[in-house]
């Protein structure tokens, strides 16, 4: 009885002391002094990777990436660029990641060919399944949930940012991987916030589940972390300056 007298005693003193330091404002009462962040480095501008990113693609080595059954990218690498080698295939990481922040620049061919899907079309795939949609969407007309900035066939762009064809432009994407119960069943949605061209276009949206081209969006139970994929749409769409920062 003595104990639980003492530490009833105790705690009505800590609440005392709590009150009497909430009435004269200390202000150490909402301080978080450890832990503290970790320092890392910026880039030089808000394109440049900081000093935990990882590069998957600096303008000359495209050995990060492969094809999906493995074997070594076909597509070009020249002038800073890497470039969609018309159906040779997707290529992807050899890395997996999950939650991240990519930053990924792009740029559809200068000389127009074609309209609608058919004209400047590839896609950033996160883990491989869900697109964020590459087109040639300056001055040209296709579906709003599938031109450029889209979460395809789910979420169109807030706004339409584009440049014309042939000048560079940049996603900064920011995803949260989705979640799985044991049992398969979807735990939390993937979720996503894109940056183009400095403009936000993507505000934290919840994705439905794996891009379809046919059919409605769903979840399907994959591993937390898979490879990133960029899209051949049989379009020579060109890509630099790819890093990626695990979250």
């Amino acid at each position: 009885m003595k104990i639980i007298t003492l530490s009833i005693l105790n705690f009505i003193t800590c609440i005392s002391v709590f009150g009497q330091a909430m009435h004269v404002g200390d202000p150490k009462l909402t301080e978080i002094w450890s832990p503290v962040p970790k320092i890392i480095s910026p880039g030089k501008t808000v394109s440049d990777p900081p000093s935990d990113a990882i590069i998957l693609f600096n303008g000359f080595d495209g050995s990060e990436w492969v094809h999906k059954d493995g074997k070594t990218s076909t597509w070009k690498v020249a002038d800073g660029c890497l470039t969609v080698n018309p159906f040779s295939g997707d290529i992807q990481t050899k890395q997996s990641f999950g939650d991240c922040q990519l930053h990924i620049e792009w740029r559809t061919p200068e000389v127009v060919v074609s309209e609608g899907q058919g004209r400047g079309n590839s896609g950033v795939f996160l883990m491989s399944r869900y697109e964020l949609q590459v087109l040639d969407s300056y001055n040209n007309s296709t579906y709003s949930n599938g031109q450029a900035g889209s979460i395809y066939k789910q979420h169109m762009p807030l706004v339409n940012v584009c440049r014309p064809p042939g000048e560079w432009q940049t996603y900064d994407i920011f995803f949260t991987a989705p979640q799985f119960y044991a049992d398969s069943s979807l735990k939390s949605a993937a979720r996503m916030t894109v940056v183009q061209n400095g403009v936000l276009i993507q505000n934290n949206v919840e994705l439905w589940g794996a891009m379809q081209f046919i059919g409605v969006p769903k979840y399907e139970k994959h591993a937390a972390k898979e490879p990133l994929l960029l899209q051949d749409h049989h379009n020579p769409v060109s890509f630099r300056n790819i890093w990626i920062r695990n979250l």
